[in-house]
This record gives structure tokens, C-alpha cells and sequence, in this order.
């Protein structure tokens, strides 16, 4: 596995229309593994900090206007 610093690096320097497919592939190899286990504690986890990531952007966007 490549280190932290150089993902970060990759996912700077990523059209916003690849971000997309980026955030789609992790979305649905979690979704996947759900459903193969749905007490997955990875699967969960990415969930529940996809959750709290989008909350925060959305609180964020709100406090901008």
C-alpha cells in the first residue's frame, strides 16, 4: 500500500469529474461488502464517516451563505 501523503497527493491533483468516480468506487466496494456481510465493521465505519463527512460539508456550505 502507497503512504498516506502520496493518496493525498493523487486525490489534489484529480479532475473534479474523477473525484466523482473516486468517491462512487468506494461507495459501492463498501455497499458490496455489506451486502456479502452486513455486520461488516469496515463497511459500517466507512458509512458512518461518509455521514459525518457530508454533514460537515453541508453545515459548512450553510454557514458560507
Amino acid at each position: 500500500m502507497r503512504n498516506m501523503n502520496d493518496l493525498w497527493e493523487d486525490i489534489g491533483s484529480l479532475p473534479e469529474e474523477e473525484l466523482l468516480h473516486v468517491i462512487t468506487k468506494l461507495y459501492t466496494t463498501y455497499e458490496k461488502q455489506l451486502q456479502r456481510s452486513p455486520g461488516d465493521r469496515e463497511a459500517l465505519l466507512f458509512f458512518r464517516n461518509l455521514e459525518t463527512a457530508i454533514s460537515q460539508s453541508a453545515n459548512c456550505n450553510l454557514n458560507r451563505r
